[in-house]
């Protein structure tokens, strides 16, 4: 390599066009450090420093052909590693966005998913629990809840007293809350 450590910039981007792996090792050799330290100042991890620098290498070298210095060959390189972390820097910020923001439809969605979900068991339990009461019980129930008729209509309809009417409902209520309420200490719907 000491044969390219004396050559300028200008002569090694000419031999890095020209596909010269070794002018390449010594762009390497006399950037690598100074750029790694010039990202480091931005990014303060080592790790990611090294990574940007390796990428604006990866990247000349496969470029090589095509590549236009509008200036210097220093200030190409400079100039790539800052785009390189204003890109990593944007990239992260859109990934928290989108992290943060799946994060917040996942609570989201999740709590009335959840919601809905224990809203179903408990109109499932609900309607079983109308289905157990004694038959008469139940007709009268739900008349009176379901298609919302009177004590007087449902004593009308079944030839009963309204007084009966009123004392089945008032009787299957009881029995669906002790039902119910038992059934809601084991099962939580918080």
């Amino acid at each position: 390599m000491s044969g390219f450590s004396h050559l300028t910039d200008n002569e090694l981007t000419n031999l890095l066009k020209e596909g010269n792996s070794y002018a390449y090792t010594e762009i390497f050799e006399r950037y690598s450090e100074v750029l790694l330290r010039h990202a480091y100042r931005f990014l303060s991890v080592h790790d990611e420093a090294n990574d940007v620098v390796q990428d604006v290498f990866l990247l000349l070298w496969v470029k090589k052909e095509d590549i236009v210095f509008q200036t210097s060959l220093s200030a190409y390189l400079y100039a790539s590693v800052r785009n390189r972390i204003f890109d990593m820097i944007s990239h992260q910020k859109v990934v928290s966005r989108y992290i943060e923001s799946v994060s917040n439809f996942m609570d989201q969605d999740y709590s009335v998913t959840d919601y809905q979900v224990r809203e179903k068991m408990l109109a499932v339990l609900i309607e079983k629990e109308i289905q157990a009461l004694p038959e008469k019980m139940r007709q009268i129930f739900l008349l009176s809840r379901k298609e919302e008729l009177s004590y007087k209509e449902i004593a009308e309809q079944l030839n009963i007293t309204d007084q009966t009417a009123r004392q089945q409902v008032y009787n299957a209520v009881r029995k669906l809350k002790l039902k119910i309420s038992s059934l809601l200490s084991i099962i939580p719907f918080v």
